[in-house]
């Protein structure tokens, strides 16, 4: 079987997996308990108000006639938003709180890969040393602690409240980062000034939405490595002669490496969900942020619209997974399924 045809069929394993999770998300939102007419009129609002807005939005049709609206408008992202950014289109809801999201993101993988994988690397060619057993303590400690409470106890350090810690406050030093948190965020990357705002914003979260993974990689990174010092291929090199840093560059880490391709991909997995609890306590207007307002208002289009998108993400970097096993390592084929 070729790459290629692999990695299509791939694809349309996909498709039943789509299908069953919007399903899934269509029957919660529409027989749970949420109303999306309560949560945009209020509790306040008028019973012949209540019966014209479910009938603007299609609640009084057929579940099934529903549904199938639901799955073409996810398909085509022509829905648009009932609560959260009412009569706004949800391709608008989310392109515009997208890049934001994918800003955290970029520094919560870059950061673990920089961090993570290095001092695993370290420590493992280094064991029952000092800095191993440093290390290795602090990649256990830092799996153990969970994203939401790191990210409550940054916020005490970070914000200068009636609770703050240090008396300083991370987001009124230096520039402005209100063109981040405010109803429509934006990043500006044309001055270097701009460039400073957007990291200054994201750093703090992604570091914390960043630590579960940056702890993986550290302490798979050292298992790894001692592994592969202990292999047979890495005696055959020293028997040959090979330099220590030669044997350390192409064969070690290169070893190394393989069981930290799914480490790093899931961390995609991990930003999703992770992105949705960071966004949401540091007031970062991103999609993660948006989703948790339009799942708690049973925003029916705009939460399956990101839904949708998360899932196709997650199909997309299970197959670029499967790729990269063949680069990394090339006995790993497709006809090894």
């Amino acid at each position: 079987m070729s790459r290629w045809r692999y990695f299509f069929k791939r694809l349309l394993l996909a498709v039943p997996i789509l299908f069953s999770v919007m399903t899934f998300l269509f029957i919660i939102l529409r027989k749970g308990p949420l109303d999306p007419v309560a949560a945009r009129l209020g509790p306040q609002a008028s019973g012949a108000d209540a019966s014209r807005l479910r009938e603007q939005l299609g609640l009084n049709e057929p579940l099934w006639d529903q549904y199938i609206r639901f799955m073409t408008d996810l398909i085509t992202f022509s829905g648009e938003s009932w609560v959260t950014r009412a009569g706004q289109p949800v391709a608008e809801a989310i392109a515009s709180t997208v890049q934001v999201t994918v800003w955290l993101g970029f520094w919560a993988i870059l950061l673990p890969l920089f961090i993570g994988i290095p001092l695993g690397f370290y420590a493992g060619l280094r064991p029952n040393t000092i800095g191993d057993y440093v290390a290795s303590v602090s990649g256990i400690l830092w799996l153990a602690m969970p994203n939401f409470w790191l990210a409550v106890m940054a916020l005490a350090i970070l914000r200068r409240t009636r609770g703050g810690w240090f008396g300083f406050d991370w987001y009124t030093i230096g520039p402005d980062i209100s063109s981040l948190v405010g109803q429509s965020p934006s990043l500006a990357f044309d001055s270097l000034q701009g460039v400073l705002v957007d990291i200054k914003l994201i750093l703090p979260a992604a570091i914390i939405l960043g630590s579960a993974s940056m702890a993986a990689e550290l302490r798979i990174g050292r298992t790894a490595i001692l592994e592969s010092i202990n292999a047979k291929y890495v005696e055959t090199a020293k028997a040959k002669g090979l330099k220590s840093r030669t044997i350390v560059w192409k064969h070690i880490f290169r070893n190394a490496l393989i069981p930290l391709i799914p480490i790093i991909t899931n961390e995609a997995f991990i930003l999703i969900g992770g992105s949705v609890i960071v966004e949401t306590v540091f007031s970062i207007n991103g999609l993660g942020r948006l989703y948790f307002l339009a799942i708690t208002q049973a925003d029916l289009p705009l939460a399956g619209s990101i839904v949708f998108l998360f899932t196709l993400l997650i199909v997309f970097l299970n197959v670029l997974q499967d790729f990269l096993y063949t680069v990394v390592d090339p006995r790993v084929g497709v006809n090894n399924e």
